[in-house]
């Protein structure tokens, strides 16, 4: 915040009010009056910014620097990493290597709800542990659209599926980065611990969930198997993990072991009817194992670099390139360029360019040209949503909302999730809606006698559920199934969803508090 109070106008309710406009317009333009993205973004922005300036008294020079530093981010690292995963994607898929990844799937299974489970659910949850920022998103949706889902549908699944695993994204920075804000009790395995209290029955119920989505009860009657072992498997594992190690592997371990254990139940079990989208049939061939790895190599190779980068002594060592860009307003934008996640997914494109005979340098750049020539919109939309971000975060909007949510005495417990929400809904990330709430929430339960860690959790997993519904989560997934300019469809076909799951976790945690 720069500013010297968030309460502008002496009255903390009248402020928050006036804070709350700018996410009541972007909500209003996008689901009631249906505008683009794109055009819904920079009418929020301009309004954000006169509001900012206006009444919480934020300078020329400081709104200058915020909605820049929002820009730059939304083209780095943001921007930056969806353009190389969709030129990833569009690599391997002029390479065949594609042809044979749905081969590899369907040998496992030709039933497409258990595809949607090996992809949407376990992949999805295992990319978001590994890279996050956006990858899995971009990556399972464009993978279901490929097996015949359609586009729009494909990115609610896996926008619904990500709620699961939001909380633990890019190697558990969200609960990590708790242990930098020197709160008085509160740890990062700590509030790992108390997300465990929560977190395993969403989890366990989300993969239900999106198969009754894909198929209603009867499709949960049929691969009530392969529901069980995902559920089971990927909750218990991370309940494991999350007690005893903490928040860094809590995706990436259950989600690979999930995985597997589909996998081997499919070797003894299928569906009684198999489940098509389209009465299409898809011509498949067996495969030697080692054509298959090849197959899979950029997304193995993808994983691989990812972890690479993300070892602490690596990635102390990649921080030393950052450069620091000064901005209005005495703000700075730091960019790390080489130790960014989007140059690991840059080099597994390169090295599968090189390592595919069928694929040209040549062939590989105008790919990449057709993929920044789709994405430019959406990043635009991206980076115009960051600065509105950036601009209430500043100028104390954000603050006021929170400080408004604190004071609510013993109900605060109940609400207490949807300030997570809501700053999730607002700058994008978790680790942003930490960075703004983790204060707030330590505080507010230290004023009731309530566990601080448990209200940090509830933040946490209620910014998870904020992914669904984010615009910079809606915008990635529109641009990664191609259909830019049809965000408020798919903010509809999430909202519900989102909603009644935030429901749950108010109540859940109001209760938890109750004996805790």
């Amino acid at each position: 915040m720069l500013v010297d109070s968030f309460d502008p106008l002496g009255n903390l309710y009248l402020s928050s009010v006036v804070a709350a406009i700018p996410i009541i317009l972007f909500l209003t333009l996008l689901t009631v009056m249906k505008v683009k993205g794109i055009n819904a973004s920079w009418i929020t922005l301009v309004v954000t910014t006169l509001i900012a300036m206006l009444v919480f008294n934020l300078n020329l020079e400081q709104t200058s620097g915020s909605i820049l530093q929002g820009v730059i981010i939304g083209l780095f690292p943001i921007g930056y990493i969806i353009t190389m995963a969709i030129w990833l994607y569009k690599v391997t898929l002029e390479s065949g290597k594609f042809d044979i990844i749905q081969d590899s799937i369907i040998q496992i299974t030709a039933d497409q709800r258990v595809q949607f489970l090996l992809i949407g659910f376990c992949l999805n949850a295992f990319l978001e542990g590994a890279a996050g920022f956006g990858v899995p998103i971009a990556i399972c949706a464009v993978l279901l659209v490929q097996l015949g889902f359609k586009p729009l549908e494909a990115a609610m699944l896996c926008l619904i599926a990500n709620g699961s695993s939001g909380a633990f994204g890019a190697i558990g920075i969200p609960v990590a980065i708790v242990d930098t804000f020197n709160l008085e009790g509160i740890s990062a395995l700590e509030v790992s611990q108390m997300s465990a209290l929560t977190l395993p029955i969403i989890n366990f119920v989300i993969p239900a969930l999106l198969i009754f989505i894909i198929d209603g009860f009867k499709g949960i009657k049929e691969t009530l198997p392969a529901i069980l072992t995902a559920s089971i498997i990927f909750t218990i594992s991370q309940v494991v993990i999350t007690v005893f190690m903490g928040p860094e592997l809590a995706d990436i371990f259950p989600s690979l072991f999930a995985m597997i254990g589909i996998a081997i139940l499919s070797r003894f079990w299928q569906p009684k009817n198999t489940f098509r989208l389209s009465d299409e049939e898809i011509e498949t061939k067996a495969h030697p194992i080692g054509t298959i790895a090849k197959a899979w190599s950029p997304f193995i190779l993808l994983t691989v670099l990812i972890l690479i980068w993300s070892v602490p002594q690596i990635a102390d060592l990649l921080a030393k390139s950052t450069v620091t860009i000064p901005l209005p307003g005495g703000l700075e934008s730091p960019i790390n360029l080489i130790g960014a996640t989007g140059t690991a997914l840059l080099l597994a494109v390169i090295i599968t360019i090189l390592t595919s005979p069928t694929v040209s340098i040549g062939e590989g750049f105008n790919l990449l040209m057709k993929s920044i020539k789709e994405l430019w919109i959406p990043i635009l939309t991206i980076s115009l949503i960051l600065a509105i971000a950036k601009v209430t975060t500043y100028s104390g909007m954000i603050a006021a909302l929170g400080q408004v949510a604190s004071k609510t005495g013993a109900i605060f417990p109940l609400l207490s999730p949807v300030l997570g929400w809501i700053g999730v809904f607002m700058t994008g990330s978790v680790v942003n809606n930490n960075t703004l709430f983790a204060g707030i929430q330590a505080t507010a339960a230290s004023n009731m006698g309530v566990n601080g860690n448990l209200l940090v959790a509830a933040n946490t997993v209620g910014g998870s559920i904020g992914k669904l519904i984010s615009p910079q989560s809606i915008a990635i997934a529109t641009a990664a199934v191609n259909k830019t300019g049809e965000e408020s469809a798919l903010l509809k076909m999430t909202m519900k969803y989102s909603i009644a799951l935030l429901i749950f976790l108010c109540i859940w945690t109001f209760a938890l508090t109750m004996f805790m």
